[in-house]
């Protein structure tokens, strides 16, 4: 039977190589690029083959897939151990700190949607001082905070090269060297300053019915993704099919447009240029991933924006132009949905939005003032004051449904302190009844009557509270409130914005 399995893997390398081979034609000859190399062959010596029929069934660390040819079983026998953490809401969640914390126990750390329009702020202690220093990330996982992770930008993000190198000069200034740990997929797609102008031209056409976006041309580019007419970072590496390629991209724009201010040949000369510094960086990001998980290393996937900017569940068309959900971890990754182990949704203890589109629990009064100046809800990225409310139990539930969160992440919990009573969105009513679940159309949601539930503060201040015991009782009866509603345990809490300031809660 050992035969049989090293003919399947010897015919695989065969036929591995005869692609290779074909490709070089294709080209005229070419050579294979040589960041290919760099992910290392996909070694299925991190396999075993067992019969079709045996009777050793597949369990949550073991998967099949099964082989046609001799009719066997290729099971990996390695633990899951790819955990995703997603944002909840709108977005601006805190879901970077979780990252920071979790990326102490993984190897790997991977970005797979959005682009330089997310922004995740870590504060954590440097040097042999320990001096409080503040991390911002916009476009590189922000895992990278610990020195022993990798961090992989995948296939799903849109990547703005300046941008990029711009982020990890300031990051790498500030004491975080990244060298040799960071690295981006050969498929991502990318983001040109044309994109970033035609952002700010379509919002001028929408006028008062503007969406409005971070202007960092994420939209347009997963337009051009979509219609097929994008260029990815492979494409970087063949500079006259590149210029070609750019010179007609930038004339349909004019087209579309008219014809704005863009030096385009100036940006072909500063794209060769720039391909040459990112070339160490590029991967086969599937090899990569596929390659560290057989051999047991543990992935952290890192969720930009979040749930409720989802293109297809949140609200549209005040969304972003990608997948944020869990599906959108499995195709911005090339990860199969059986390998993710965990999903960890972050969730605010209030609501926050960026933007324009209905907000149900948006709170303009002193309320909202003081989620405002106390929780600091000014954008990472965009610097834009954030629309704030009570927390919507109703957009939570539509949350967990979507993306079925095995646990939560409550944060900032501690902005809650002062007050006297807090409210929580529980059902979202037209003419007297309840809605059954989120609505998809924006103009009833922008008239339904908010139900909510008054629960009673804490009034102290919970910043240095270290245990889940430590809390006030009617914190505690807060968290479970939350908790009952949405049958989602909460195991983690936020009770301060340093590293150090996340409660583990035990869960069942």
């Amino acid at each position: 039977m050992a035969a049989q399995g090293e003919g399947w893997e010897q015919r695989a390398g065969q036929q591995q190589n005869a692609s290779h081979a074909s490709w070089q034609e294709s080209r005229g000859g070419g050579k294979i690029p040589d960041y290919l190399s760099r992910a290392g062959k996909l070694h299925l010596s991190s396999f075993h083959f067992l019969p079709s029929h045996s009777d050793r069934t597949p369990t949550r660390t073991t998967r099949a897939i099964r082989c046609r040819p001799e009719q066997w079983s290729l099971r990996w026998a390695v633990s899951l151990r790819i955990t995703a953490v997603l944002g909840a809401q709108w977005g601006d969640e805190g879901k970077g700190k979780l990252v920071d914390i979790l990326s102490a126990e993984v190897d790997i750390c991977a970005r797979c949607a959005g682009g330089n329009n997310a922004g995740h702020t870590i504060v954590v202690p440097v040097g042999p001082d320990n001096v409080k220093t503040t991390f911002a990330f916009h476009l590189l996982p922000s895992g990278l905070i610990n020195p022993k992770v990798t961090g992989v930008i995948g296939n799903g993000v849109v990547v703005h090269i300046p941008s990029f190198f711009q982020e990890l000069d300031t990051l790498q200034a500030q004491g975080l060297d990244c060298s040799n740990r960071l690295f981006i997929s050969d498929r991502a797609h990318l983001v040109f300053d044309f994109h970033q102008i035609v952002d700010g031209l379509k919002e001028v056409e929408l006028g008062g019915s503007s969406i409005g976006t971070t202007k960092k041309g994420i939209g347009p580019t997963y337009s051009a993704k979509a219609s097929r007419s994008g260029l990815r970072v492979h494409h970087l590496f063949d500079h006259d099919t590149f210029a070609a390629k750019f010179r007609k991209i930038v004339e349909g724009r004019y087209k579309r447009y008219g014809h704005f201010e863009y030096d385009t040949e100036a940006e072909i000369l500063r794209y060769k240029e720039l391909s040459e510094r990112l070339r160490p960086y590029v991967i086969d990001s599937v090899v990569y991933l596929h390659n560290a998980i057989a051999a047991g290393k543990r992935v952290l996937v890192e969720g930009a924006n979040a749930l409720m900017l989802d293109l297809d569940f949140g609200t549209y068309p005040f969304v972003t132009s990608s997948s944020t959900t869990v599906g959108g971890v499995c195709t911005g990754l090339g990860i199969p949905p059986k390998l993710i182990d965990k999903t960890i949704g972050v969730v605010k203890a209030y609501t926050t939005r960026v933007g324009g589109g209905p907000f149900p629990s948006e709170q303009l009064n002193e309320i909202g003032e003081h989620f405002q100046e106390i929780g600091r809800e000014f954008g990472t990225t965009t610097g834009r004051r954030r629309r704030c409310g009570w927390l919507d139990l109703v957009v939570m539930k539509h949350s967990c449904l979507i993306n079925g969160y095995d646990s939560l992440n409550l944060t900032k919990l501690d902005i809650l302190d002062d007050l006297a009573e807090v409210k929580v969105a529980v059902k979202y009513l037209v003419d007297g009844k309840e809605l059954p679940g989120f609505p998809a159309d924006l103009d009833v949601l922008a008239n339904v009557a908010v139900s909510y539930v008054t629960l009673p503060g804490w009034q102290s201040s919970i910043a240095t509270t270290t245990s889940y015991q430590e809390l006030p009782e009617n914190c505690k009866k807060y968290i479970a409130f939350i908790e009952e509603f949405l049958k989602v345990p909460i195991e983690w809490v936020g009770v301060g914005a340093g590293r150090e300031s996340m409660i583990k809660k035990s869960i069942r």
